[in-house]
């Protein structure tokens, strides 16, 4: 989901501001951002999600306030609205308008949305207007101690954290409220980064090279306006996520080879295997929906793929017998890795469903393992900076096997955390702009 910046929005604020609390009551009550905006219309959708991102990254303070503020909850739509309204005036995060416009914009708001009979416009113009007064101890008092008014997470989700990473879980916390930058992925068939760059650069479009496939672009763009996107010269791809098919192939995959992309959807890997190789790819997914998609990006990059709708914890029902060279296998996880990109995903997620997702992560592993060729490679990747999720899932699949003697780790990046010194747990250093992600290659013995 590309994030818009810098626009001037095309409907008056109050009108965003309605659409961004039914956004926020739609996350509320469990569904994602993504299917928020698609039933907002066309002509508010940017203003409305740049609006619903800066809210759902300052959600935990602002709930904090209004819970402070009115200790007694008003009817849910003046609730989301407020509480929008507070995340916008909650002085971090560059907000983006001044407080007069915003309160003024927020009380006609609650206007259009008051029920018959009742007017809430006077109870948010107090409410803002309150905090206006007493910014600076409001503001104290949310932000003390180490809970959700301070980090902006949920509590289960701050405390996993400080477990799994002691000496950097402040820093994480903070880095998910940071604007991500947008990365292309420069086809491999079609031009190198640097090439790119400099066509980008006579446009007037600033971007940085990261390696000979990778350029991150100084300011996002929509990606219509990104030269040669709609040709299928580059794709939209994090730096970390870029990792995985260079890892795959290595130097020892020879053209033709027989690969399986498990859990393949939206399709940006499935694609990068594809410009680097000339490989016989079969990519699933249990969802066809989201399969299309997968179809939609190989389709403009003018490359293919075996498709199938398909549950891969179930070879029975669709493998063939006949052995794979290389699997991929990016499983589904709670996406902590990705939040700055995502900010509904910490909301939406449970304290359970890391543990529920932990044993899909394995179900997946010991069903795809025997559809590996003997001397050759899986690739294990989650979007995740939880433990649970990556070096921990390994070190169980890899005591599961011990018994056979069939598997083991060859080096690889292990967790890679979204920090600038990011170079924990084998990490490369230098991957700054990277999301956070888990990496573990494993071989299969030959018998």
């Amino acid at each position: 989901m590309a994030e818009p910046r810098d626009a001037t929005p095309a409907l008056p604020l109050a009108d965003l501001l309605g659409h961004a609390a039914d956004a926020l009551q739609a996350v509320r009550a469990g569904r994602s951002l993504d299917d928020a905006l698609e039933h907002c219309p066309a002509d508010a959708r940017p203003g409305t999600q740049a609006l619903a991102f800066h809210v759902l990254r300052w959600l935990g303070s602002a709930q904090a306030l209004r819970e402070r503020l009115a200790p007694k909850a008003p009817p849910p739509a003046i609730d989301a609205l407020l509480t929008c309204a507070l995340a916008l005036l909650w002085p971090a995060g560059d907000p983006p308008y001044d407080e007069h416009t915003l309160v003024d914009q927020a009380v006609r708001a609650a206007r259009q949305r008051s029920g018959k009979g009742r007017d809430n416009a006077p109870f948010v113009n107090a409410v803002l207007r309150r905090f206006g007064r007493e910014r600076e101890a409001l503001v104290a008092a949310v932000t003390a101690g180490d809970g959700p008014g301070r980090w902006n997470h949920p509590a289960w989700w701050i405390d996993r954290l400080r477990a799994d990473w002691p000496a950097q879980w402040q820093r994480l916390l903070a880095a998910d409220n940071v604007h991500p930058p947008l990365t292309l992925r420069v086809n491999a068939r079609r031009a190198e980064a640097a090439a790119f760059a400099a066509r980008l650069a006579a446009r007037g479009i600033a971007a940085n090279v990261v390696d000979a496939q990778a350029v991150v672009l100084e300011r996002p763009q929509p990606v219509l306006r990104i030269p040669g996107f709609a040709e299928g010269e580059v794709s939209v791809q994090d730096a970390a996520a870029q990792r995985a098919a260079p890892l795959l192939i290595g130097s020892s995959l020879p053209p033709g080879s027989r690969v399986l992309d498990a859990c393949a959807a939206p399709g940006g890997k499935t694609a990068h295997l594809l410009e680097l190789a000339d490989l016989d790819v079969l990519a699933i997914d249990r969802d066809p929906a989201r399969l299309a998609k997968v179809e939609q990006t190989l389709a403009r990059l003018g490359l293919r793929a075996r498709l199938l709708a398909a549950d891969a914890a179930d070879p029975s029902a669709w493998w063939d017998g006949v052995p794979f060279e290389a699997i991929l296998l990016d499983a589904p996880c709670s996406a902590s890795g990705v939040v700055r990109r995502h900010p509904d995903v910490r909301w939406l997620r449970r304290a359970g469903d890391v543990a529920a997702l932990a044993r899909t992560q394995a179900r997946l592993l010991d069903a795809l393992w025997p559809l590996l060729a003997p001397g050759c490679r899986l690739l294990y990747c989650t979007c995740s900076v939880f433990r649970a999720e990556g070096q921990g899932q390994i070190d169980a699949f890899l005591q599961r096997q011990a018994g056979a003697g069939q598997a083991r780790a060859l080096p690889s990046p292990g967790h890679l955390l979204p920090l600038p010194d990011n170079a924990s747990d084998g990490a490369a250093a230098g991957a700054a702009a990277s999301d956070g992600f888990f990496y573990a290659l494993l071989e299969k013995a030959v018998r």
